[in-house]
């Protein structure tokens, strides 16, 4: 089959909308659940059944905003007229997850920050669903999806790095001049929202759908949840990007209560110097992983290039499986130790972030040559489901094992504050062998993975024939 290679600048245009989706989905993955106990104020098991709503909400908007994707009709294609309406509402959408009340109330801060994360969720919905499902509508090429996802991929990694470098010291800023955590949250989120936004807008701007459907009555949303779980590949799919977020998330939403309660001994104000600036512990721990997962993206684009994106997605997972069970050894106060194990970390995590968005435009073309239609929507709008799923699911988890642990949250005023043993025991079993349990299915899953490059060549020589004689009878 010829190669249809994409042009750099459209390649790079395209990878920079996943800045703002990264972004909001970093803020809220490492500090949203901190900041609900800690800022809010917001009593851990109360605060978890905010994110239980937003798993409901999850449930109900995600597919359907990917058959809406499907099956709009305009002179804009699909999946542009999404990026154009609502990258702007999706920019503001920052702000109004970080911007609760000082009320007294528990139930009402709850209900405002539920409202507040809902809202929020759907116009990320609303913009990432149809932009990730532009991958297939692309390229149809096996190796130049690969390609495509790596430059997504790095600016993930590299919003990723900024967010968690940049939001501490931004807050920090916040507090110097006289204002509060609070306000310095919601200046972070405007900041990351104002950048986030116009690459979204302008790939709808400029980027064109190359291959869609043809034009054809759609199916029911019955009948279109029916035909996705039927497609056997896209099951092995969905549980391996289950379970590679969630433990991606495992690690982003614990690690600041391990950060901070454990190795800086409960010092909220603790501080390390590196290259002659004092970070955060989060900044430096983060900023190291994640340097270190934008380094091995060439390596894992590399791996799967020589042999296959599973067996690359098994050597890294099994690598990051041995880092976990290492982060329970780490000593309190030990930040050489902590840093050598966010670098090791760094390459599995490399792995998780790239390989797993790369097999689902391949799940795509074996629905395609199943039932006869396209529906990257659907397909793009369950993997947006699942990714928030785990995210909310993991807050859930995280809070509700701290509430029953006896997890206390600091007075406003402190500067030093410590948890009782249990509260620690519990962190550091969340940060390390919860994850290698969750890492363990996704080695499975990915072992029994049914869509290997030689099958994907010949579904997508099929796919030509067919195409090729629905042309002739047009």
């Amino acid at each position: 089959m010829k190669k249809s290679s994409l042009p750099f600048w459209l390649k790079f245009l395209y990878g920079s909308g996943d800045w703002g989706i990264a972004s909001i989905g970093m803020m809220r993955s490492i500090f949203y659940a901190i900041y609900l106990t800690d800022v809010v104020g917001i009593e851990p098991r109360l605060a978890s059944i905010g994110a239980l709503v937003g798993i409901v909400w999850d449930a109900i908007n995600d597919p359907l905003i990917g058959m809406l994707s499907d099956r709009m009709k305009s002179k804009y294609g699909r999946r542009r007229p999404f990026l154009l309406w609502f990258a702007v509402p999706f920019g503001f959408s920052f702000v109004m997850l970080w911007s609760a009340p000082n009320w007294e109330s528990q139930v009402g801060l709850l209900v405002y920050v539920t409202l507040a994360f809902m809202l929020s969720d759907t116009l990320t919905t609303l913009v990432a669903m149809p932009y990730l499902a532009l991958t297939p509508e692309l390229t149809q090429d096996y190796d130049e999806r690969t390609s495509l996802s790596s430059f997504r991929t790095v600016f993930q990694l590299l919003a990723a790095i900024t967010v968690v470098i940049a939001a501490p010291m931004i807050v920090d800023g916040v507090l110097i001049n006289g204002g509060t955590q609070q306000q310095g949250f919601m200046l972070a989120g405007a900041i990351f929202g104002a950048i986030g936004a116009l690459p979204l807008f302008l790939i709808g701007l400029f980027v064109r759908e190359r291959f869609s459907s043809r034009e054809e009555e759609s199916p029911t949303f019955r009948e279109t949840l029916k035909m996705a779980w039927e497609n056997i590949p896209f099951r092995y799919a969905a549980g391996i990007y289950m379970f590679n977020w969630s433990a991606v998330d495992m690690v982003a939403i614990t690690f600041p209560f391990f950060l901070l309660y454990w190795v800086a001994k409960g010092d909220l104000l603790a501080k390390i110097n590196i290259f002659g600036i004092d970070l955060a512990l989060e900044s430096a721990f983060f900023g190291v992983l994640m340097s270190v997962c934008i380094l091995f993206v060439p390596f894992w684009l590399w791996f799967a290039k020589r042999y296959n994106k599973i067996k690359a997605y098994i050597v890294g997972m099994c690598a990051w499986v041995i880092v976990q069970m290492l982060i329970f050894t780490i000593p309190q106060g030990d930040v050489e130790y902590l840093l050598l194990i966010a670098a090791l970390a760094g390459i599995g995590v490399s792995a998780a972030y790239i390989l797993p968005d790369s097999i689902l435009p391949d799940v795509i073309e074996w629905d395609e040559l199943r039932t006869g239609r396209r529906q990257e929507g659907i397909y793009y709008g369950i993997r947006t489901l699942i990714r928030k799923l785990t995210g909310a699911l993991v807050i859930f988890i995280t809070l509700q094992v701290l509430g029953w642990s006896g997890y206390q949250s600091p007075p406003a005023d402190a500067i030093q504050f410590t948890q009782s043993d249990s509260t620690l025991f519990s962190i550091r079993m969340l940060v390390s062998f919860i994850g290698v349990t969750i890492l363990l299915g996704t080695i499975i899953l990915a072992w029994s993975y049914p869509l290997t490059r030689e099958k994907y060549e010949r579904i997508q020589k099929l796919l030509t024939i067919r195409r090729n004689k629905n042309t002739e009878t047009e």
